[in-house]
C-alpha cells in the first residue's frame, strides 16, 4: 500500500532542494557546511536515496556533495560522525555502494582518516576506563562517539581491525565501574542530558537515548552479531544493557516503556520519578529503544524478547498520550521518523505483531502529511521553519527520507539511515 500525499511531498522536498545554488537554505547555511545533520551531506542524503530507488536523478546528489567538498573538512578530534570528514565519508560510501568506483580516491582517505581517529579515540577510552573514570557520553554514543564511528565501519569494512576494536571497547563499557562507593553501569556520565554537569542531574546519569545514549551501544552490538561479527563477551555485554533496560521499564496505560534516562536518585530509590508521556522518538523515548531491543532479540534469537519489543512500538504508536507529545514532522523526533521506524521494526517483526506495525503506519503518514496537504506548500513551509529548516536529523530532507519507506512499504535502496543504527 502506498500513500500517494506522503510520497508528493517528499518529491516536493527534493523538488526544492535540488540545487545548492538555488535552494532556500537561509543566511546560517555556510554555518552547517560540516553537520550531517544540519548541511549538505544530509540534504544530499536525501537525492542518493531518490536515485537509488529510481525517483530523481544521482546529478542531484553529486551537486550537493560538491558543494560541500568545496573546502577541506574538518578531521581528528575536532570531528565526530556527524560532523566533518566522518559527515562526508558516510553519504559518500552510500553513493559508492550503487555506483560502484565513484568518488573512489576520496572516499579510501576519508577511510584511512576515519581508522586513524578511531583509533586515537579508543586509546583514550581505555585509558580512561583503565583509571576507573567515569565517560562522557560524546566517547561512545551515536552522534558524536564510538558507536557512531562503529556503524560506518561495519558497513565499510565489516571484517576489519577496527569494527572488533569497537566491540571490544563497548564490551568493557558495560563493565560496571565502583566510583564515590557505589557501582555504576559503565555508561554513567557525570553530567546531565546537555553534557554539562548541573543541579538538575547532581551524581549524573544513566541516559539511555540512541542519539546519546547506551541504547546506540546496544544496536551497534546488535548488528554486528546479526551479521556473524563477535567478540569476547559480546552476548553477555548485550545481555546486560537489555537486563538494565528491563530493570527500569515503565508500565503506561498502554504498554511498555523506558524512561529517557535514569539520575542518581532514582538508582538509589530504585524507582523513577512519575513523568507525563513523552515523545517515543528516535533520538529519546520508546521508538528508538524498540528498535534496538529487536535488533538484540533477532541476534541472540530470543523470540520472547522480540515479540515485547515490538508491542513496545505497537503501544507507543497507539498511545494518544504520547503521540500528543510528539509537535513535529521531522526525522529525529517527528511523525515521519516515527513512521520510518516502524518500517524498519516491521520488515523484522515477528508473525504476531507485523500487522499491527504495518497498520499504525498510515496514521503517523497521516499525521506528517494531512488530507488537504498541498506538497508544495509544505514543503516550502518546513525548510523555511527556523526550527525545522532543510538539513537532515530535524529537517526538510530528514522528514522527506524518512517518509519514503513507510509511503511505499519497500525498504530503503541505500544504507542512509545507518548512521541512526536503526539498520
Amino acid at each position: 500500500m502506498t500513500h500517494p500525499l506522503a510520497l508528493k511531498t517528499a518529491g516536493a522536498v527534493a523538488d526544492l532542494l535540488a540545487n545548492p545554488a538555488t535552494a532556500p537554505l537561509g543566511p546560517d547555511a555556510s554555518l552547517h557546511r560540516q553537520h550531517l545533520a544540519y548541511g549538505p551531506t544530509g540534504i544530499a542524503l536525501l537525492h542518493v536515496e531518490r536515485a537509488a530507488a529510481g525517483l530523481g536523478p544521482w546529478q542531484r546528489a553529486h551537486d550537493w556533495l560538491a558543494a560541500a567538498a568545496r573546502q577541506p573538512f574538518t578531521s581528528g578530534l575536532d570531528s565526530h560522525p556527524f560532523y566533518g570528514a566522518p559527515a562526508l565519508a558516510h553519504t559518500m560510501a552510500c553513493v559508492t555502494d550503487h555506483l560502484p568506483g565513484t568518488y573512489q580516491r576520496a572516499l579510501s582517505a576519508l577511510d584511512r582518516q576515519m581508522g586513524t581517529d578511531t583509533r586515537r579515540r579508543l586509546e583514550a577510552a581505555h585509558r580512561r576506563i583503565d583509571a576507573g573514570r567515569l565517560p562522557e557520553y560524546a566517547e561512545f554514543d551515536t552522534i558524536r562517539g564510538l558507536a557512531g564511528y562503529g556503524t560506518f565501519f561495519l558497513r565499510r569494512d565489516p571484517t576489519g581491525p577496527d569494527v572488533r576494536a569497537v566491540l571490544d571497547y563497548c564490551v568493557r563499557l558495560t563493565e560496571p565501574v565502583t566510583y564515590g562507593g557505589e557501582a555504576l553501569p559503565g555508561w554513567w556520565t557525570l553530567s546531565g542530558p546537555s553534557g554539562r554537569q548541573g543541579d538538575r542531574f547532581p551524581g549524573g546519569h544513566s541516559n539511555h537515548g540512541m542519539a546519546h545514549g547506551v541504547g546506540g551501544v546496544l544496536a551497534l552490538l546488535a548488528l554486528a552479531a546479526r551479521r556473524g561479527i563477535t567478540v569476547g563477551g559480546h552476548r553477555e555485554a548485550v545481555a546486560t544493557i537489555l537486563a538494565w533496560l528491563d530493570r527500569w521499564q515503565e508500565q503506561t496505560e498502554r504498554g511498555d516503556a523506558w524512561p529517557y534516562w535514569i539520575t542518581r536518585d532514582e538508582l538509589r530509590s530504585g524507582r523513577t520519578d512519575p513523568s507525563p508521556p513523552r515523545r517515543p522518538s528516535w533520538c529519546y523515548g520508546t521508538a528508538g529503544l524498540a528498535r534496538a531491543r529487536q535488533l538484540a532479540a533477532l541476534a541472540l534469537g530470543d523470540t520472547r524478547c522480540q515479540v515485547e519489543a515490538e508491542n513496545a512500538l505497537v503501544s507507543a504508536l497507539t498511545d494518544h498520550g504520547q503521540l500528543k507529545a510528539t509537535t513535529d514532522n521531522g526525522m529525529c523526533h517527528g511523525f515521519a521518523g516515527l513512521a520510518h521506524i516502524a518500517s524498519r521494526v516491521a520488515d523484522d517483526a515477528h508473525s504476531s505483531t507485523a500487522g499491527q506495525l504495518r497498520a499504525a503506519i498510515p496514521p503517523l503518514l497521516a499525521a506528517a502529511c494531512p488530507p488537504g496537504t498541498v506538497p508544495e506548500e509544505a514543503a516550502r513551509s518546513v525548510v523555511q521553519d527556523h526550527n525545522a529548516g532543510p538539513g537532515f536529523l530535524n529537517g526538510a530532507a530528514g522528514m522527506a527520507l524518512a517518509l519514503l519507506a513507510p509511503a511505499t512499504s519497500a525498504p530503503p535502496q541505500t544504507a542512509w539511515d545507518a548512521c541512526l543504527l536503526i539498520a
